[in-house]
C-alpha cells in the first residue's frame, strides 16, 4: 500500500505531539511515537519509564500495543520521534514487536529537523527476524 505524505506528515505531527505526554524522569528522553492501520486509523503514544527501569516501556510498544487494543492486527507505517540532532531507530524489542504486526511496515524516525529524517522497511532495521511463521 503507498502512503500519502499528507498522511505520513500527520503521523510524524501525532508522533512529535505524543512526545509532549512522555514520563520520563530518570532518563530526561521524550519519545512519541505514532502507527498507522491498515484500516487508515492513528494510534498515538509516548515513553513511560518506571523506577525499576525493567518495566519502562518505549513509545513505540505502547502505540502499538493501543493498536492492537482498539482491534488492529496490520501495521502500515510507524513515526518515532525524539528531540535530538539526529534521528533515533527503534529498539530491539520494538523492532521485534512490529514484526509481528508490521512486517511490511515503513519505519520514519524523525526529528524537529526534517532534513535529518530517515526512512526504513522493517526488513532493513530487523533482518531474518523470528515471527508467527517462525513457530
Amino acid at each position: 500500500m503507498a502512503i500519502s505524505e499528507v498522511v505520513l506528515d500527520e503521523l510524524k505531527r501525532r508522533a512529535r505531539e505524543a512526545a509532549g505526554h512522555a514520563y520520563a524522569p530518570y532518563s530526561g528522553f521524550a519519545v512519541g511515537a505514532a502507527v498507522l492501520t491498515d484500516g487508515g486509523e492513528i494510534h498515538s503514544s509516548a515513553n513511560v519509564e518506571n523506577a525499576s527501569f525493567g518495566l519502562s516501556n518505549c513509545a513505540e510498544r505502547n502505540a502499538i500495543f493501543q493498536a492492537v487494543a482498539h482491534g488492529a492486527r496490520k501495521l502500515e507505517a510507524l513515526a518515532i520521534y525524539t528531540p535530538t540532532a539526529a534521528a533515533t531507530m527503534p529498539c530491539g524489542a520494538c523492532r521485534q514487536v512490529l514484526a509481528e504486526f508490521g512486517a511490511d511496515a515503513v519505519i520514519i524516525c524523525c526529528t524537529n529537523d526534517d532534513s535529518r529524517e530517515r526512512r526504513f522497511a522493517l526488513a532493513e532495521l530487523l533482518p531474518a527476524a523470528f515471527g508467527p511463521a517462525s513457530l
